[in-house]
């Protein structure tokens, strides 16, 4: 997991050079300014997902893995906490569904904390757990965020 404020990307050194090309090919589409829905970046190795919905207390949030994608996450507007944890932490999860590259369990062992305010991103390698849209302690917020898919397969070259 890396995560970060987005004007910081460039002088990321952390940050791997086709992520990086690609989360500045995602902002280049203003996704600020889009409906919700899916736009396509590079046929099916990377799309953007742009959504929006409100918050909610931890309790009432699944978490998720993803097998086939990596997750880059931006914040758009609103406030949002995200538990995640490492590889192999996510306990009693439920079967894969392939399709829609997702997993759902209630269990991150020892996971962490990560608060996002507009600008912010994250990035989530694959079968890293994470629970996204929890309400910050400020309470529940209207989040618009984008979320990049983007095949692993693309930072091999």
């Amino acid at each position: 997991m890396l995560f970060g404020h987005i004007s910081d990307v460039a002088i990321m050194p952390e940050m791997n050079l086709v992520l990086r090309n690609i989360i500045e090919k995602a902002l280049a589409l203003d996704p600020l300014s889009l409906e919700p829905g899916s736009y396509p970046i590079d046929d099916n190795d990377v799309f953007m997902n742009v959504m929006s919905f409100e918050t909610q207390s931890r309790e009432q949030k699944c978490a998720e893995l993803h097998h086939r994608y990596i997750d880059i996450q931006i914040l758009l507007s609103g406030e949002e906490v995200i538990d995640y944890g490492v590889r192999h932490s996510a306990k009693n999860a439920t079967v894969y569904h392939k399709d829609d590259d997702y997993q759902l369990t209630d269990t991150i062992e020892n996971s962490q904390t990560l608060s996002l305010t507009p600008s912010m991103f994250a990035v989530f390698m694959p079968y890293e757990p994470h629970r996204p849209g929890i309400a910050s302690e400020q309470g529940n917020s209207i989040l618009k965020k984008a979320v990049i898919k983007v095949n692993p397969a693309l930072l091999e070259n």
